[in-house]
């Protein structure tokens, strides 16, 4: 079977004044996961397409694909000042295909598993894959070759014979199997970004949460470290990559795990700079750790921050207190950081901006992004509360660019921040 997967990312500065372009992995890995002597596959990378219905066209008629997967990495670009909504594109991609040919249309990526009814809804493709969909789309594709059922496979969404959405809960996956770089423009992302990304280890990506804990109890994938050791050698011998983005929810836990991958990373003498998330956790961010990031090869950490949503219970205080000593910890040891802080979450007031405010005086960022508003997100306390207060109708609505801001804040934290933002050259309002 001939198989077309597309990744329609178009979105090219995610972090403001960084430059961000971030190469579509999780369809490579999904190129992975397809039995080569079943299948040729083709990925069509949209990222720097001048023209990228125009190219989406000739790519399908050259290659009459029998199958074509089609990925939304986000739903928007999650700025209040700037919003660009993901999702038109994307069905624009998908017209273009169905007007050429026939094949079945099959959706999934990060962007579409957070909503993935309302997404199929508006998108309308024939299936959906929601959550981690290497095995799942392998299987698929494999079903629909040799004719076999498939509607009982891990996260698929379809419409059934009375019209309605129906999806299989979500689809899990361990990355078992190495990603398909070789079509993707390696030279170009190595330069676009913060590097390619390495999945290491990952939390429930689909609930609003960072994963704390110590332990490996919670985690859906935690690769084996040889693993991710012969990924990255492969990149280098490969591609000739020298900076790589390490995927996971928080670089630092587990713990033992994090210093465990420093000292593979070192023994195997990769000589990489790399770049990862940091969780915000100080038990599991102690000096040994970040002195070993650093003696690894670390360049720069996003400190995951959270928006109330996960911290209903606590007050700002006990909210900024980790993020103090894990940011003073990173400037003792030299590591740089980015770091995002939300304004106009549930309960903010002018008192609370003034004091997070303060707090980024406190602290020394290599970037640090003022976020307006925390972008809704389903099944949370700030979805209910926007629902309450009329911004939005229901959770279908948050496909597009939703955003909460609190009453007390609405009139003035725009104007606030941007002042503040125009003092500071490495403060940027997104």
């Amino acid at each position: 079977m001939r198989i077309l997967l597309i990744a329609t990312n178009r979105q090219q500065r995610l972090m403001g004044r960084m430059n961000a372009q971030p190469a579509p992995i999780g369809l490579a890995y999904i190129a992975g996961h397809l039995d080569p002597d079943r299948h040729e596959v083709k990925l069509l990378d949209l990222m720097f397409s001048d023209d990228f219905l125009e190219e989406t066209e000739r790519t399908v008629r050259e290659f009459q694909p029998d199958l074509v997967g089609v990925s939304l990495r986000n739903l928007d670009n999650v700025s209040y000042i700037d919003p660009q909504w993901a999702l038109p594109a994307t069905k624009e991609v998908i017209e273009k295909v169905r007007s050429i040919t026939e094949a079945p249309i099959v959706c999934g990526g990060p962007g579409f598993s957070l909503l993935p009814e309302a997404c199929f809804a508006y998108l309308e493709p024939d299936m959906g894959v929601a959550g981690d969909g290497g095995e799942s789309f392998a299987q698929l594709a494999d079903a629909l070759e040799s004719g076999e059922t498939y509607y009982n496979l891990p996260g698929l969404v379809y419409r059934n014979g009375a019209g309605d959405v129906v999806r299989q809960g979500m689809a899990y996956s361990q990355f078992a199997k190495p990603p398909r770089l070789d079509q993707l423009d390696m030279a170009r992302y190595e330069k676009a970004g913060f590097g390619i990304g390495v999945v290491t280890k990952l939390g429930d990506a689909f609930t609003n949460s960072i994963i704390a804990e110590n332990n490996t109890s919670s985690w859906r994938v935690l690769r084996p470290i040889e693993e991710v050791i012969d990924e990255v050698q492969d990149l280098k011998s490969r591609f000739g990559l020298r900076k790589i983005f390490f995927i996971d929810s928080g670089f630092n836990v587990p713990l033992t795990y994090a210093k465990a991958l420093c000292r593979s990373i070192m023994e195997a003498d990769l000589q990489v700079h790399w770049n990862s998330y940091l969780a915000p956790v100080p038990e599991a961010c102690d000096d040994e750790v970040l002195n070993l990031m650093r003696e690894a090869g670390s360049g720069l950490v996003i400190v995951t921050n959270k928006a109330r949503e996960d911290t209903e219970r606590q007050t700002l205080e006990s909210r900024l207190e980790p993020l103090r000593q894990v940011c003073q910890r990173c400037d003792r040891a030299g590591i740089h950081y980015v770091i995002s802080q939300y304004f106009g979450e549930p309960g903010e007031t002018r008192d609370t901006v003034e004091a997070k405010l303060n707090f980024l005086n406190e602290i020394e960022p290599a970037l640090a992004n003022l976020r307006v508003g925390v972008r809704i997100r389903p099944d949370t306390p700030t979805a209910e509360a926007a629902i309450k207060e009329g911004i939005i109708a229901n959770e279908n609505d948050l496909i597009n660019p939703s955003f909460y801001i609190a009453e007390p804040v609405r009139d003035w934290i725009v104007d606030r921040l941007t002042a503040e933002a125009e003092s500071n050259p490495r403060w940027n309002l997104l």
